[in-house]
């Protein structure tokens, strides 16, 4: 009995023993897994403080020529993969209905009336818009002719903070002294005082900015590879890169390859009988069935899908912001009138939902939310203050002050606050546009149009296409939305057109009418040529077929 005893007491020893020494070793593993994951946090929380950032502007895409927000026609699968890992501003608005003053807003985190830039750098104003022969009642308005040097642009905010900077692409914010080297970045490939890609979308083009490498290179395809190049080198540096395409905007070109591609779908989606109806002033496009678009965008796509892969495989993917949009709406009238916007009423350089609505949505890899999407309308000013939150980077309150911070919704949280959003557009449009400024706030959207002074009232979304004008309805709203549209404008200076003494009704009828004869016939003439097998822009496909000497 004794030696039982001994046996089952030596038993119990050797358990607690043992008991001891796994719990010592559960101790440890415990520590070094708190150690571990502390320091995995740390890391995290490093990376987060400094991110990097990809923004990527595409110019004149239209809300509707992406897969995801509804294009049959278009394919565009790498920007659709993207905006899945994102978080999309369903109701994302351009700071203006064209390019210059959206870019400035965006640069800068001010409405164009504030910052000065209320037309493309270029357009013509008070007296010389008579040699435009358009006989129109206004002379537009002037305007800013480069971005203002008293501004701290984004790109110097995010320079002072030592990020790597580097811009790709179209500027159109100024000419020499106003590149974008003079306005934090420290690298330019392809940003000079011009809005289009001179010389073409294939080498050689002309562009003193980006020197030509090979004949037949895309300029698309380039930029994304420059863009690329700029991103591999700065593994251990933050970076600030912004990738401005060229494309989409006029004059349209792409490969016989993607044309024939294109013009094959349309015919087998079935070509519509017209293509164009008439606007107030110019015909607009209707069907989206251009082939020479179609593999434009495209490209364009795969040179989104090029940089991408390339955070990717410098794993550099799970530590960027990546911000996606459009200066403004698709090109239905004017230039090429290249796509279609519906339900979208009009497009770039019109006033309505077409001209200012916009892809937008950000990725923000370390965020739950990616995927969701957002109704709250934010604008191009917003991304500034954003980025900045983003980044943990302090706001300059005296810059962005027309933006804000949508980190908290990219966070899962809302913001309740009932801001206006400002459109000042005191210009004609080449796409058949009328001089008018906008605010919108609360669902209400008002128009007031400065050839006459009257006014147009539409509650969003229930029309997406502009098309009810709801403003003898609700007199009380049209006075309080009126009155502060105009205490905003005076507030921030801003400049208005004025009536051209010279203005002939005659004159202006005669051309409208040949507008609504002879152009129509001419677009419908062109669309089926375009579409037709026999289609052949010139000898070399634009440059896009090497052909040897």
């Amino acid at each position: 009995m004794m030696t039982k005893t001994i046996i089952l007491s030596r038993k119990l020893l050797n358990y607690n023993v043992l008991k001891v020494k796994l719990s010592r070793v559960y101790k440890c593993f415990l520590l070094i897994s708190i150690t571990i994951l502390f320091n995995c946090k740390k890391e995290e929380i490093k990376k987060h403080k400094t991110p990097n950032i990809l923004f990527v502007l595409v110019d004149d895409l239209g809300y509707h020529d992406l897969g995801f927000t509804g294009s049959k026609f278009y394919e565009t699968p790498n920007i659709d993969k993207l905006v899945k890992r994102s978080v999309w501003f369903k109701n994302g608005y351009a700071a203006s209905r064209v390019c210059s003053p959206s870019r400035a807003s965006i640069l800068t985190g001010k409405f164009t009336a504030r910052h000065g830039i209320t037309d493309w750098i270029g357009a013509k104003v008070d007296e010389d818009w008579r040699a435009r022969n358009r006989y129109d009642k206004l002379l537009p308005a002037d305007y800013v002719r480069s971005l203002p040097k008293q501004d701290i642009t984004i790109a110097e905010a995010f320079q002072d903070k030592g990020y790597a900077t580097f811009f790709a692409g179209k500027w159109h914010l100024g000419d020499k002294g106003s590149y974008p080297e003079d306005h934090g970045f420290e690298i330019n490939k392809g940003g000079f005082h011009r809005g289009g890609p001179a010389g073409g979308f294939f080498s050689p083009w002309n562009n003193p900015k980006l020197k030509n490498k090979k004949r037949g290179e895309n300029l698309t395809i380039r930029l994304a590879e420059e863009t690329t190049n700029f991103i591999t080198k700065n593994k251990k540096k933050p970076f600030f890169a912004f990738l401005s395409f060229y494309a989409v905007h006029a004059p349209i070109q792409t490969t016989e390859i993607k044309w024939r591609k294109y013009r094959e779908k349309a015919e087998h989606m079935g070509v519509a009988d017209s293509g164009y109806i008439m606007e107030r002033i110019l015909p607009i496009r209707q069907v989206q069935d251009n082939p020479i678009y179609g593999g434009l965008v495209e490209t364009m796509d795969t040179a989104v899908g090029i940089v991408m892969k390339a955070l990717k495989d410098s794993g550099l993917d799970k530590n960027t912001i990546v911000v996606f949009t459009s200066d403004n709406g698709g090109v239905a009238s004017g230039d090429n009138y290249a796509t279609s916007n519906l339900p979208l009423r009009g497009g770039k350089g019109y006033q309505w939902e077409g001209g200012i609505k916009e892809p937008y949505f950000i990725k923000v890899p370390w965020l739950k939310t990616n995927g969701k999407t957002s109704n709250f309308p934010v604008t191009h000013a917003d991304f500034y203050p954003t980025l900045l939150d983003l980044a943990n980077i302090p706001f300059l309150e005296n810059q962005h002050k027309d933006g804000i911070s949508l980190k908290p919704i990219l966070e899962g949280r809302e913001i309740n606050i009932d801001r206006p959003l400002y459109w000042h557009y005191p210009h004609y449009g080449n796409q058949g546009g009328e001089p008018s400024s906008i605010i919108q706030q609360n669902g209400w959207k008002l128009i007031h149009y400065w050839e006459d002074d009257r006014e147009e009232l539409f509650k969003l979304p229930s029309t997406e296409k502009d098309e009810l004008n709801v403003v003898d309805e609700y007199p009380e709203i049209v006075k309080e939305m009126s009155n502060q549209l105009m205490i905003w404008l005076e507030s921030v200076h801003a400049k208005y057109p004025k009536k051209d003494l010279l203005y002939d009704a005659n004159k202006q009828k005669l051309r409208l009418n040949s507008i609504k004869t002879k152009k129509l016939q001419s677009l419908e003439k062109n669309r089926l040529n375009v579409l037709s097998k026999d289609f052949k822009p010139n000898e070399n496909w634009w440059k896009s077929k090497v052909i040897k000497d």
